[in-house]
């Protein structure tokens, strides 16, 4: 994930870049199931939120909301967390990761408040896992992962609850090279045949993303970004997300990783 252009430089209102195109549409039943999802949510989640105040303090170096006593600072915005990410992932892929925030002292802490940085909403597969490529600890990510990143209302509120509750800063979607549920999602399209029990479910979902410019393998690689810049935009559709984008309070991310280099990057 490179954050060495302009774009991803510096905190305050987030760049365009973090925003994207962002469709209109959302509708009243869509937001009436992301509240009803959000009340339980909140609800199984209450001692956590306990400690997070009302509206989120204005973050300056050094006092971000929820510091670990003998840590770094948090990230407290979009272009911070996304910084974090970026350096995270570049240890990952020269093999000096430091696996942080596993002392003692943070485990004692984590049992009374979580105040993680970034949600990352993932595939399942077992290649991928957001904490190990982004090289981060106890604490500092909210993962949520579906094959293929496949939206539901169980994710929606999952999400929301990271964006709304704890008031994350930071939202990746993020895919990955030789994704088997996009695989399965565009072969059962070719071949006009269906998939075992949920698995067909799956399929519908990453079908709108198809691409098809291109055949073979290369419809395949170019069907897990589109399927990532679907996903973005449909979370980016929320309203109190985009709410929450217009002002500069959150980022919403589209990211693939490339299993032959370990590296993270863009999906615009």
């Amino acid at each position: 994930m490179n954050t060495d252009s302009p774009a991803h430089r510096g905190a305050g209102r987030a760049p365009h870049p973090f925003a994207g195109p962002r469709p209109t549409t959302g509708g009243p039943v869509r937001r009436t199931l992301l509240r009803t999802a959000l009340t339980g949510a909140a609800a199984l989640g209450a001692g956590l939120a306990a400690t997070r105040p009302a509206t989120a303090a204005p973050h300056t170096p050094g006092n971000t909301p929820g510091n670990t006593p003998g840590t770094a600072p948090r990230p407290g915005t979009p272009g911070e967390a996304l910084a974090e990410l970026a350096a995270g992932n570049r240890r990952w892929r020269a093999f000096r990761e430091r696996h942080p925030h596993e002392t003692p002292e943070i485990r004692r802490a984590l049992t009374t408040a979580q105040h993680p940085f970034a949600v990352v909403l993932g595939c399942i597969d077992s290649r991928v896992p957001p904490e190990l490529v982004f090289d981060q600890g106890l604490g500092d990510l909210m993962t949520v992962r579906t094959a293929g990143e496949v939206l539901d209302e169980a994710v929606l509120g999952s999400v929301a609850y990271g964006v709304l509750e704890l008031g994350i800063p930071l939202v990746v979607v993020l895919g990955h090279q030789s994704c088997g549920a996009v695989r399965a999602a565009v072969e059962a399209e070719e071949s006009g045949g269906r998939l075992p029990a949920h698995i067909q479910y799956l399929a519908d979902q990453i079908s709108p993303a198809i691409d098809h410019g291109k055949e073979g393998d290369a419809r395949i690689d170019a069907t897990v970004d589109a399927n990532v810049r679907l996903v973005r935009s449909r979370l980016a559709a929320e309203p109190d997300f985009a709410a929450k984008v217009d002002t500069g309070r959150l980022a919403i991310v589209g990211a693939r990783y490339e299993l032959t280099s370990q590296a993270v990057h863009r999906v615009a």
